[in-house]
């Protein structure tokens, strides 16, 4: 891989790829395994199967050496003393070169376990296909690493755990559902909640009074329903979202709008 312009990275990338170190033939396959909402007995047989036999498993971390959500399930199902636990930090950041630096820097870790011949398991809450970390970490791999088998392991997601949370269908018959990242856009909001029976907001906190705004707008106030941390041993559900309005609420927030 090419070097960058940080040293940084530089230094860390020729530790990683040593120039005098011969390529390997045998290449690990790359999986993104989705292990539920929280919950962790909502985790499919084949992803606790996979977690048992790739010997390097994968996690989002917060900070170096942190832990993760994904992280507290995967540990009711293996031994991490057994295996190779690879915490990535993603970058938070919105400068672009910060954000190319890190997620290459995430990519080469997960590489310099799979050149070597070693299965790699991305775990992500939810499902590995929406809107999860690793939607993009298998989209650099396959464009710097090519040669790199991806496969995703589907799993059960928060917008279905909280259907189960509140006891109320999603969706039935010819009704129509949006899964839409709550943002301030009002317009937008708007547009979600005319075209949809039931409407889902992801990342529901931050811009949460400004989604009371819109639904009181269109009368659908008291429609609206928020589940924090659903499915885990902390979820808190309200059934009535209105009685929110300016509070804090935990990241891992959505609502979902029933007409």
């Amino acid at each position: 891989m090419e070097q960058t312009t940080s040293a940084g990275y530089r230094l860390l990338e020729e530790e990683l790829l040593p120039e005098d170190e011969p390529a390997l033939l045998a290449v690990g396959t790359l999986y993104g395994v989705g292990v539920g909402p929280g919950d962790p007995e909502l985790i499919t047989v084949k992803a606790c199967r996979l977690l048992k036999e790739c010997p390097v498993i994968a996690y989002p971390a917060a900070k170096k050496g942190g832990k993760s959500y994904a992280h507290e399930i995967v540990e009711m199902y293996v031994d991490a003393e057994q295996k190779t636990m690879l915490g990535l930090v993603f970058p938070m950041t919105k400068d672009p070169v910060q954000l190319e630096n890190g997620w290459r820097w995430t990519v080469e870790l997960c590489w310099n376990e799979l050149r070597h011949g070693n299965d790699v398991a991305f775990v992500t809450e939810g499902d590995p296909n929406l809107y999860s970390t690793f939607i993009h970490l298998a989209r650099l791999m396959q464009e710097l690493h090519p040669g790199v088998p991806v496969v995703s392991v589907p799993g059960i997601s928060s917008v279905l755990g909280a259907a189960a949370a509140l006891e109320q269908p999603l969706a039935d018959g010819n009704q129509r559902v949006g899964i839409i990242p709550a943002t301030e856009d009002r317009e937008a909001l708007k547009e979600a909640l005319l075209h949809h029976d039931t409407i889902v907001f992801l990342k529901v906190a931050k811009v949460l009074d400004t989604v009371l705004d819109v639904l009181d707008e269109l009368g659908l106030g008291g429609k609206a329903s928020v589940v924090t941390k659903v499915t885990s041993p902390y979820e808190t559900v309200w059934r009535d979202a209105r009685k929110l309005r300016g509070t804090e609420l935990e990241y891992l927030s959505l609502m979902v709008v029933s007409k």
